[in-house]
């Protein structure tokens, strides 16, 4: 039928080796078989629908023997793991590939390092071994209040507390912040018994109370710097004393009430970080020493002096050496004099004004070891050309000392110096007071509970002796803290004087031995315990004498 309809005329399919090809889609070619693979794995069997080669009929079969291998130039194959494969966190990676950082969920803490090479990991000793543990305390076992997790810190992803720095002193003022100065504040009321209040010879007591408070305050800047100490005490007592004792005026006033107040206000301008302007201003409020020759016999009440200044300084600083100076401007005055008779007595004489500079040179030898020289000039000029007696009591004098500042681990620091004060007098009768001073301020923590301070001081004081140019004094002081409990502290204290009252016959040594018991009840309320012991031993007859202090009071702090 199809040789009749065609008028082409017919030929048959000539033989090919795809005619009778068993496999599926094997009539088409290869190239455009819509099945074929579009990939191929390196070194792995043709799939089961690839098409196999054709053997080439030109080709001679017994030459196939000799055929070349196939080339494996850049055919790396491959056996088992790749290298550096399952490598931990903290192993040793051949590839030295960047290890990636565990992601951690907010607020997860971020675990520590590794502590290195050659350290054994920590292990739990095994039960067992080792010293049998003593009996757990009662507190271990028992049922206590359960803790929110929040606050023990147990909560899923909370970031850990920050840990409190350790507090120095748990029981002491915190005071409150005004701006930016913080102000701290205290009152001490003590009440006791005094058995020679007057400092007699021949000794009559007295009931006894103290009223002290302070104020310090201090300014929080990141540049300069203000500091206010203001420091106060008023001391009465219930007696009062006999105007006349054997029938002579008594040494002593009749009232022997005594105001104390030591005052002064520091400040600093950082003009840059070398240099610096510094400035004080100052107030000494107070009486004569009962026992002093100084006090008129027949008065009624201590006369009252005050001591007022100011210094303006410069402090530069050149590299590890440092160079401070500064003008000082003082007056002391003194109150008249109120007899028992009614009559009043000046002291203007004792009156007068001081001019001088002080200077300071010291060297940053090594961290904690500070060594320096001071030197100091001054001039009084009284409000009297003439005292009381007849002598002409202005001056000029001054010191100069070395010594060094250290401070070794904490464990023993303060500032310690040895030098030579004189004093010239107008007057030619009054010889040139002099002598070695010391000076040394001493902090020695023996223990984390216990404290040895020592202070020395050498000071020159002006005096109503007559023929005496003024008195030189030396005094020493040891003191020792010790908390038996943090709220629980015992402080012994002892302290040796010498008054030398040059040109004269006179000298005078005290002692004093004391010791405090402090209890805190907290950080705004202590309770306070003193008992003293006071020796004035002097070489002038019927001088002498001796008192014991009791006291018991409260102070109140912020």
């Amino acid at each position: 039928m199809l040789t009749v309809l065609e008028s082409a005329p017919a030929a048959a399919q000539s033989v090919t080796p795809d005619l009778f090809n068993p496999n599926r889609g094997g009539f088409v070619s290869p190239d455009t078989l819509p099945t074929r693979r579009t990939a191929t794995t390196t070194f792995a069997q043709p799939a089961s629908d690839a098409l196999p080669a054709l053997p080439d009929p030109s080709a001679d079969p017994r030459k196939s023997k000799d055929a070349p291998a196939p080339s494996r130039v850049g055919q790396v194959p491959t056996y088992g793991l790749p290298a550096a494969n399952g490598s931990g966190a903290s192993g040793y990676d051949s590839l030295n590939r960047k290890r990636q950082q565990p992601k951690l969920y907010p607020g997860q803490p971020k675990p520590k390092r590794a502590p290195g090479p050659g350290t054994p990991p920590p292990s739990a000793p095994a039960p067992g071994i080792g010293q049998p543990r003593i009996a757990p305390p009662p507190s271990e076992t028992a049922n206590k209040t359960p803790v929110p997790a929040a606050m023990a810190g147990t909560a899923p992803g909370q970031p850990l507390r920050r840990r409190l720095k350790l507090d120095d002193d748990p029981f002491g003022p915190v005071g409150d912040y005004a701006g930016s100065f913080l102000i701290k504040g205290g009152l001490e009321l003590s009440g006791g018994y005094d058995t020679n209040p007057a400092r007699l010879n021949k000794p009559i007591g007295s009931p006894v109370y103290v009223v002290a408070p302070e104020l310090v305050v201090m300014s929080d800047w990141e540049r300069h710097a203000l500091v206010a100490d203001l420091r106060g005490s008023f001391t009465g007592y219930g007696n009062q004393l006999p105007a006349t004792i054997d029938g002579v005026a008594s040494p002593a006033p009749v009232e022997i009430n005594r105001p104390d107040f030591t005052g002064h206000v520091d400040g600093r301008l950082d003009v840059d970080r070398d240099l610096k302007l510094t400035s004080q201003l100052r107030l000494r409020l107070a009486t004569d020493n009962p026992g002093s020759p100084n006090i008129q016999a027949g008065l009624q009440k201590y006369p009252i002096y005050a001591t007022y200044g100011t210094t303006l300084g410069v402090d530069q600083t050149f590299n590890r050496f440092e160079v401070a100076a500064g003008a000082t401007v003082d007056r002391t005055a003194y109150t008249n004099s109120k007899l028992t008779d009614g009559e009043t007595f000046s002291n203007d004489d004792r009156n007068f004004n001081q001019y001088g500079g002080v200077g300071r040179f010291s060297y940053d030898l090594k961290p904690g070891l500070k060594p320096f020289v001071e030197i100091e000039g001054d001039t009084r000029v009284h409000d009297q050309a003439a005292d009381r007696n007849g002598y002409f009591r202005d001056s000029n004098g001054g010191y100069a000392k070395v010594g060094t500042s250290f401070e070794f681990t904490r464990i023993l620091t303060g500032e310690i110096s040895v030098g030579y004060a004189a004093r010239n007098y107008v007057d030619p009768r009054l010889s040139q007071l002099s002598g070695f001073l010391t000076a040394g301020s001493l902090v020695w923590n023996a223990s984390g509970l216990t404290t040895v301070k020592f202070n020395s001081d050498t000071q020159i004081l002006e005096t109503t002796l007559v023929g005496s140019p003024g008195i030189l004094v030396h005094t020493y002081a040891v003191e020792v803290d010790h908390d038996f409990r943090r709220w629980l502290t015992g402080i012994g204290k002892f302290t040796y004087g010498t008054y030398d009252y040059q040109d004269n016959v006179r000298k005078d040594k005290t002692y004093s031995i004391e010791g405090d018991i402090i209890y805190k009840l907290n950080r705004n309320l202590w309770i306070k315990g003193s008992l003293r012991h006071d020796i004035l031993d002097s070489n002038v007859p019927l001088s002498s004498s001796q008192a014991t202090v009791v006291m018991l009071g409260v102070r109140l702090q912020n």
